[in-house]
């Protein structure tokens, strides 16, 4: 006797449950098997795809999706967005002092300390082990320095429990640029240039913000070629 073809087989969800029962979420709500239940199930491991396990921010693929939307609306809005990246510093001192423990529960007060310091619709990511970034949409250029100094001080003024009576504070380094306006770019540019700006707040010392002088940055090569390209294009229209 052959076996019933694959979709006259009954669908097994109970693994798919079980991911969702671990990561803390609830079941669906409605009639198991339903076509409600089914969206409701697909929607909530869709979001889990996209969350870090640990600190329930964007993971690294929905911030790099989130980026590449940004630079795009921003090359064809002329809008301003800024994107933030942040080093929890001399954070392998906290996994060696205290533990492994105690650097979890710093990453997740830290990820808590971003999402207080910006708005609901700014994306906060974890993007590595103690990086994060932060994509401000809509964020005008006067603003930046203050928003960028307010999540350094949130982060800084921050007590961490990492035990019944012990409690730590950390640091972060932020370096910060905006997306080239009116330019096409990538998002691996725009990655660059803020990563840039950390690497100098490391060097001069840590817990500071370093950001680009300039919302238009200088436009390098690469976003060159890029605009020749499309003139190019809409020339052959």
């Amino acid at each position: 006797m052959h076996p019933p073809p694959p979709e006259s087989q009954p669908l097994n969800f109970e693994q798919a449950l079980q991911l969702l029962v671990q990561a803390g979420h609830a079941p669906p709500p409605g009639e198991p098997g339903s076509a409600g239940w089914l969206q409701a199930l697909v929607d909530a491991l869709v979001d889990l795809s996209s969350r870090d396990a640990l600190t329930g921010l964007a993971n690294r693929r929905a911030f790099e999706l989130a980026l590449a939307r940004e630079v795009d609306r921003v090359a064809r809005s002329g809008e301003p967005a800024l994107l933030l990246v942040l080093d929890i510093d001399h954070f392998k001192r906290v996994n060696d002092t205290w533990g492994h423990g105690a650097g979890d529960q710093v990453l997740k007060a830290v990820a808590n300390a971003l999402l207080d310091s910006v708005r609901p619709m700014d994306l906060v990511a974890r993007v590595g082990g103690e990086e994060f970034a932060i994509i401000l949409p809509s964020c005008a250029t006067s603003f930046a320095e203050a928003v960028a100094e307010r999540v350094r001080r949130r982060v800084e003024r921050m007590p961490v429990a990492i035990g019944p009576s012990q409690q730590i504070t950390v640091t972060a380094s932020i370096g910060g640029a905006f997306a080239p306006q009116w330019v096409r770019s990538t998002p691996a540019l725009w990655q660059e240039r803020a990563d840039q700006q950390l690497y100098r707040a490391k060097a001069q010392g840590r817990n500071l913000v370093r950001l680009e002088p300039a919302a238009v940055s200088v436009v390098s090569n690469e976003e060159r070629r890029l605009l020749f390209e499309t003139f190019q294009f809409q020339d052959h229209e």
